[in-house]
């Protein structure tokens, strides 16, 4: 436990002094595609002429001039899986996104959606008796959590306070500096594979750069897609990436659940292509431009050339309804929703104030999609863009990019962590098996 402290410390550290250097690269590592971004810090006022339009509230400190993207190689479910087709595609986008930029990057903050994610909430209380709350007791109140035994091959990616109450006072953002006697904390900690990170990490160095960050792309894509009401009230974002699916809850601008369904678009683009045969990058284009999940009349008379060059000419002038293209497409999105729904029932989200679902990520472009996953979750369902960000290139402001557009907020602006906090050493929490604490239901 005090050595994972101590490397999220650090990398704490070195984001700040990339900071102060004023560049930063952002990759998002993910199953069918790797995307940089080079973001530049240098203040809100140099951009405001440029631009023409004042820039959003907390996106104004940073500037994107450099973005490109790569097709994914050795990624599968959101992990590494060929350490060096990975390697060769992260220096690939990397490379074209500082040449674009015209600057040299060493330090990357990279998000990756796989690694079997798993939620806890946790509480912990110190008595204060009736003093002001200093940075120390918020450090101690951390330390005071009971942390259940989460395995040995699992490192926390997350651990953040959600919640203090101070005596009868909760909801408290930052109680620091207020008087109280007993102060008590809720923290939301999020568990990963520690292999799936290492291997992010070695891969990450074999390409000459240093890892001054690591967020989980549920996480992110929640932050640039749902807006500020959505993020106070309660709202769950679903990211449908290409090899698996990021479900995350947020309520009171702080994430309390996430969780990955492995399943995502690349399958419902194999399943097109054992249904009708052909290759996978046919497949994939007959997915993108004609594919959808609601079938109408028209559809039966809507026929799709599949073409292909085999030489047979019977065999090459194939064409296929798109309703027969729907029918192959619709089970696969169907069985992706079905899980997220018990992702969300497990998290007790029918329990928060507001229901509200975001659909985001590549997948998220199907049309039809939102209609369909309002009848399977049963809620009021929207699809979602990252949020305007300055400089981003046109390319890169769609569903697909909600990611690495979250992943520069959070460059910019990270929410409070365990590490943020100078815990004492002998009183890092210890692994209990004294509880599996019982989810936000009590706490909210």
């Amino acid at each position: 436990m005090g050595d994972l402290y101590d490397s999220q410390r650090a990398m704490r550290q070195m984001r700040k002094a990339a900071m102060q250097r004023g560049v930063v690269a952002i990759l998002d590592v993910g199953t069918s595609k790797i995307a940089c971004l080079v973001l530049r810090f240098d203040g809100p006022e140099r951009f405001r002429s440029v631009d023409g339009v004042g820039s959003m509230a907390g996106q104004s400190q940073f500037r994107v001039i450099g973005a490109a993207t790569t097709r994914s190689r050795g990624v599968r479910f959101g992990e590494v899986e060929a350490m060096q087709e990975t390697e060769r595609a992260i220096r690939t986008a990397v490379q074209a996104a500082q040449k674009m930029a015209n600057v040299r990057v060493d330090h990357v903050i990279a998000c990756m959606s796989g690694a079997r994610p798993r939620s806890y909430g946790l509480d912990g209380s110190l008595d204060v008796s009736g003093a002001m709350v200093s940075e120390q007791d918020i450090s101690q109140v951390m330390a005071n959590c009971d942390v259940p035994d989460y395995g040995a091959d699992r490192e926390v990616l997350h651990a953040q306070p959600v919640n203090f109450a101070l005596d009868h006072r909760t909801g408290l953002a930052d109680p620091r500096g207020q008087i109280g006697n007993q102060l008590t904390t809720d923290m939301h900690m999020l568990t990963v594979d520690a292999t799936a990170i290492q291997n992010l990490f070695y891969c990450i160095k074999r390409c000459d750069l240093e890892l001054a960050g690591l967020a989980s792309s549920a996480y992110v894509a929640g932050m640039s897609s749902l807006v500020e009401d959505e993020q106070e009230l309660g709202a769950a974002c679903i990211d449908l990436g290409g090899g698996s699916t990021g479900v995350s809850i947020f309520m009171k601008k702080h994430m309390i659940y996430a969780d990955a369904v492995r399943m995502g678009g690349e399958h419902v683009t194999s399943d097109i292509s054992m249904g009708l045969q052909i290759p996978g990058a046919t497949a994939e284009r007959i997915k993108t431009f004609y594919g959808g999940v609601v079938a109408t009349g028209m559809d039966d008379r809507e026929m799709i050339e599949i073409g292909g060059d085999t030489g047979d000419w019977e065999h090459d002038r194939r064409t296929v309804s798109r309703a027969e293209l729907i029918g192959i497409m619709r089970p696969r999105v169907e069985e992706i929703l079905e899980e997220v729904r018990v992702r969300l029932d497990a998290a007790g989200f029918e329990h928060l104030p507001s229901q509200q679902i975001v659909l985001t990520g590549g997948g998220s472009q199907i049309p039809g999609l939102d209609g369909l996953a309002s009848k399977i979750l049963g809620q009021q369902v929207r699809l979602g863009r990252p949020l305007r960000v300055q400089g981003l290139p046109q390319a890169a402001i769609g569903p697909a990019f909600s990611s690495a557009v979250g992943l520069s907020l959070f460059a910019a602006n990270p929410q409070d962590e365990w590490w943020d906090f100078e815990i004492p050493a002998d009183t890092y929490p210890a692994r209990s098996l004294k509880r599996a604490v019982k989810w936000f239901k009590d706490n909210w």
